[in-house]
């Protein structure tokens, strides 16, 4: 099959930089959303990040042989990229902020992947990359069911507010008697 080219200077530059983006956010995906996983173990948001976890992972596997049909670049600083923002999430912002931000900042990061992947479909088409295309549709028919399924468990938080204003990371919930009766605080 011929790899397709851009036509010009800045659709070049838009297919690379949205490439590069590409790796990216998988990356970031497969780890962090994992990692929130963890968290959450044993929850309903808990599976269906992992459902997203494991898509992104399994993406990761296909982009290097997609990079070959098409005009997508491999990026390994990339995927560098969304490794290092997602260890310092997990090292730092993650440790302070409670369970329920975590997890809304999770779904950002999910649905800017969806936007992504609208955006390099269009390019594609534009540009008359067919594998890419082709690739693009499919990610977005898996992609988008798991990510909105990950925002209908936010309700899981409103049902569950002791773990949802815990603290993220390594902190642990813990409940504690004071006078006013029972207290949740993060460790």
């Amino acid at each position: 099959m011929e790899t397709s080219e851009p036509t010009n200077g800045a659709s070049t530059k838009l297919f690379k930089r949205l490439g590069h983006e590409l790796f990216h956010t998988e990356t970031s995906a497969a780890l962090h959303c994992r990692r929130e996983a963890e968290r959450l173990a044993g929850t309903p948001p808990a599976e269906a990040l992992l459902a997203v976890a494991n898509h992104a992972q399994d993406v990761l596997r296909e982009l290097p042989a997609l990079s070959a049909l098409s005009s997508v670049p491999e990026s390994k600083g990339g995927t560098l990229v969304g490794r290092i923002f997602s260890e310092l999430r997990d090292k730092f912002a993650d440790r302070v902020i409670d369970s329920e931000r975590s997890y809304r900042g999770t779904l950002l990061g999910a649905r800017h992947g969806v936007d992504l992947v609208r955006l390099l479909r269009s390019t594609a088409q534009q540009n008359g990359d067919a594998p890419l295309k082709a690739f693009c549709e499919v990610w977005l028919e898996r992609r988008s069911p798991l990510v909105e399924r990950v925002a209908e468990e936010l309700d899981w938080f409103a049902q569950n507010p002791e773990a949802a204003t815990a603290l993220s990371g390594t902190a642990q919930a813990h409940q504690t008697d004071d006078q006013d009766g029972r207290k949740w605080e993060g460790l």
